[in-house]
């Protein structure tokens, strides 16, 4: 990711997704899906990624979502954590959030931060990927 001249910094990846069951298949088919088009739309690499952190509405909890990156993408020597997200009276419902830590040259306004599915509400001020 480093280009010759540019320092590389340790940026924060944001995306956030919906799931469409609590079970253990749709929390990590979700995972998974939002981890791929974070890495698609920053160029990412697992030797890049300094840890993760993946939070949940209380309602989804048949799965850590961290499984999805240690299964589907072999990220099985990153930092990988889990925690839920409050509940906060008239908030998303069975969302999914990552941040990811990244090593990267680019610049914080080079940085894609991706809301899928149904989260795409949560930043409506930011371009929006398709689904």
């Amino acid at each position: 990711m480093a280009d010759e001249g540019r320092p590389v910094r340790v940026r924060g990846i944001r995306g956030a997704t919906t799931v469409d069951r609590n079970t253990r298949d749709a929390i990590l088919d979700a995972t998974t899906e939002l981890l791929q088009l974070l890495i698609e739309a920053n160029d990412i690499s697992v030797e890049d990624v300094a840890s993760a952190i993946f939070s949940a509405t209380p309602d989804l909890d048949a799965e850590f979502p961290a499984v999805a990156a240690r299964l589907h993408l072999g990220w099985s020597h990153v930092a990988l954590s889990c925690t839920h997200e409050m509940a906060v009276p008239g908030s998303l419902p069975m969302c999914l959030r990552i941040l990811l830590h990244v090593n990267t040259d680019r610049a914080q306004e080079e940085v894609t931060h991706v809301y899928a599915r149904g989260a795409r509400i949560l930043r409506p001020d930011l371009l929006q990927r398709p689904d």
